[in-house]
């Protein structure tokens, strides 16, 4: 069987390395992709340093970008050529930090005119977190297409986004927005208030304020707040916080895993995944942790969010690309191992940390 060059994490907290992985030939609907570009997440460094849900050596990434070169035969929409990016992480197989993927066409958009696979590759993974969240966790509709006249049921109800200078957290915002929700909040530092209001939030305010909660509380008035999307998950920087937010009836998607420890040069992180037992909450606030790899149960997001619904959005302005970030190297594992790196020293700010896997 042909093989290819693959990033793999074989052991907590060691350096990649670089393997040899089967190189897939699709079949049904499947198709195979030469990984041209990808985006590092948390995800990787939680595999890396933490182990997380991880059998050692495990490829990485999640968040493709590339170039069609082999088609199953039941594909339908995608050709050989094709420029396509998308969110893969069910295999090995699929894994973004490799030279081919092999997954089916569902989990691809095409990519529209005037962009560049750079820029398309900061979309999928968070994207996809996001209308899986709204929905499935907030119990939000974002209705699609969208009707000409559409206003929602929630439209004048807070909506807090915790970090939303995160990759998650702008997307939301503008995803909301898009939905013609009017009273979006948000946290980021002060550095980045200004982006987030021309996204969409009503109201920015600085986590590091030592008020944030009373100022938080003050702007949701008598109603509250009633919806609250946790960007960051971590139990004592956006959780602790959030749990004095939160009252009775409200609604709190959190991001997992909840990071008890960062991952840094000279300590090991520590995880967990109950949201309920992070925090103290008021009785009747309903707090989830957000999986985002289930968000394929729904039968019309899996045929739809990635190849129209994401297509479109990017292709319309709805959403724009975020800032990247190029980790530079001589090597695929050099590019990969300084973007690791990167996300330990959090190196990264309201930015992407985008690299090339194969070079064309």
């Amino acid at each position: 069987m042909a093989t290819h060059l693959a990033v793999a994490t074989v052991g907590i907290k060691a350096p990649l390395a670089i393997i040899q992985v089967p190189t897939i030939t699709p079949t049904g609907e499947q198709i195979r992709v030469r990984v041209e570009w990808t985006a590092s997440t948390p995800l990787d460094l939680h595999q890396n340093d933490g182990g997380l849900l991880v059998q050692h050596p495990q490829v990485l990434g999640d968040g493709t970008a590339g170039t069609v070169v082999e088609v199953g035969p039941a594909v339908k929409r995608l050709s050989v050529g094709d420029k396509v990016f998308g969110f893969t992480w069910k295999s090995q197989a699929e894994k973004s930090q490799q030279e081919f993927c092999t997954a089916d066409e569902w989990h691809f958009a095409k990519l529209p005119a005037g962009f560049t696979l750079a820029e398309a590759v900061t979309l999928p993974n968070n994207f996809v977190t996001v209308f899986h969240t709204l929905t499935k966790d907030l119990g939000l509709e974002t209705p699609w297409p969208k009707p000409k006249v559409y206003v929602p049921e929630h439209v004048n109800d807070a909506i807090l986004i915790w970090g939303g200078s995160s990759s998650v957290g702008q997307f939301a915002i503008q995803i909301l927005q898009y939905y013609g929700y009017t009273n979006i909040l948000a946290t980021a530092s002060r550095k980045h208030h200004e982006k987030l209001q021309s996204l969409g939030a009503k109201v920015v305010f600085d986590y590091n304020d030592a008020n944030v909660v009373s100022s938080v509380l003050r702007a949701g008035g008598e109603a509250g707040i009633p919806l609250v999307f946790d960007c960051i998950g971590s139990k004592n920087g956006s959780i602790a916080p959030i749990s004095r937010i939160a009252k009775s009836g409200a609604k709190v998607a959190v991001l997992l895993p909840v990071v008890v420890r960062d991952s840094s040069e000279t300590e090991d992180p520590e995880y967990g995944m109950d949201v309920n037992a992070a925090a103290t909450w008021d009785e009747g606030v309903m707090a989830r942790g957000v999986r985002t790899h289930f968000y394929a149960d729904n039968e019309f997001f899996k045929q739809h969010l990635q190849p129209d619904i994401m297509y479109t959005m990017l292709e319309e302005g709805i959403v724009t690309p975020q800032k990247q970030r190029i980790v530079d190297g001589a090597t695929l594992l050099e590019r990969a191992q300084r973007a690791m790196d990167m996300l330990r020293r959090k190196e990264a700010s309201m930015e992407r940390l985008v690299w090339r896997v194969g070079v064309v």
